[in-house]
């Protein structure tokens, strides 16, 4: 492990070097990666050299214990390594974590896809609940949700609703919600008091810079039409909403959110570069045949991840197979715990395969 720690260093000092060079400023792409890089190394870094700190202390007491032979200063060097030794085996466990390799979109801001499923109206309600509760959560977790486009349920609720949430780690931790949400209630429109199951599908998608995926624009046709949504007098006058559609794969994106037709383009093309970048993952994935595939954060869109059963106040994650039972405070955006027990689930899963 300290072989490890010691070439992470020398990286980090490579970059810190690299970084500040002229030809590095002059290449964004190239910038870029190593802004990422040198800020990841860091905290690995800064780590390190607390880790190393306790070490050295370590063996600086348990040298006192072998040569000292005054009793007061053994006394004092017994205290030291009963004090140290645990900090040492705590510090270890947060060593190992970081060794980790990471998923190197963690860091990166969402692109939150939620569609109604299974279920007719009573899905789209749910898909407007599961959006409450991600908003719920934004705000819990000092993140920014932005509306991007949406259709609404006919009685309440979206058929789909697309937004952007940005802040600290937001994909690293919302990856883990890609997947079949569904729920077990009796619908507000069944008379005769029956449980339904209904769905809702959740999709992360981790949102890229333009240095990160290239576009070539004569690729993309550009349609514009009228506002559905709200807007005051321009809604039905002014061609504001964008629809974008790229030719090579067929994938369609629009955003209507903004009465300004750039603006609505610029976060149009911001979804279209998400998706596109995900078909390329999917490549890359296909490709290198044994790369492992994440029990937790595979994210594929048919699993049914995670059910919210509103009789029993139940919500179960399935994948990891964790129950709570307080299905209110979940839907009030209070889903840390499974987001937390998740990444242990895909940590364990990653130690496997062999951090020495």
């Amino acid at each position: 492990m300290i072989d490890k720690l010691e070439a992470i260093k020398k990286r980090f000092e490579e970059v810190s070097e690299l970084i500040i060079q002229p030809e590095a400023m002059a290449d964004m792409k190239k910038y870029s990666a190593l802004g990422k890089e040198y800020k990841e190394l860091e905290k690995i870094v800064q780590v390190y050299q607390k880790y190393k700190g306790i070490l050295d202390n370590i063996e600086s007491a348990k040298k006192v214990l072998e040569t000292e032979k005054d009793p007061d200063f053994r006394e004092m060097a017994k205290v030291e390594l009963d004090e140290l030794v645990p900090e040492k085996d705590k510090m270890e466990e947060v060593v190992k974590e970081m060794l980790i390799p990471k998923d190197p979109n963690d860091s990166k801001n969402v692109i939150l896809e939620i569609r109604a499923g299974t279920g007719g109206d009573e899905a789209a309600i749910f898909a407007g609940d599961l959006h409450r509760m991600y908003q719920r959560l934004a705000e819990i977790m000092g993140w920014k949700l932005e509306l991007l486009d949406y259709t609404e349920g006919t009685s309440g609720g979206y058929k789909e609703i697309i937004c952007t949430v940005s802040g600290e780690d937001v994909y690293g931790k919302l990856k883990f919600e890609s997947g079949v949400h569904r729920v077990q209630r009796v619908p507000a429109t069944e008379t005769q008091g029956r449980v339904h199951t209904s769905a809702a599908t959740v999709v992360a998608l981790p949102e890229v810079e333009d240095v990160e995926i290239d576009i070539n624009m004569n690729d993309i046709r550009k349609d514009t039409f009228c506002s559905s949504g709200p807007g005051g007098q321009s809604v039905n006058t002014t061609y504001s909403a964008i629809r974008l559609t790229h030719i090579p794969t067929g994938v369609v994106v629009q955003c209507q959110d903004e009465k300004s037709q750039i603006k609505n383009f610029d976060k149009a093309l911001k979804v279209l570069r998400s998706r596109l970048y995900e078909i390329e993952l999917q490549k890359q994935n296909e490709e290198i045949g044994a790369q492992r595939k994440s029990l937790v954060g595979s994210g594929d869109r048919s699993d049914k991840i995670r059910t919210y059963n509103y009789p029993q106040g139940r919500v179960t994650d399935h994948r990891i197979g964790y129950t709570v039972y307080n299905l209110p405070v979940v839907m009030d955006g209070h889903i840390e715990d499974f987001i937390e027990q998740l990444r242990i689930a895909e940590n364990a899963e990653r130690l496997k395969e062999g951090v020495k």
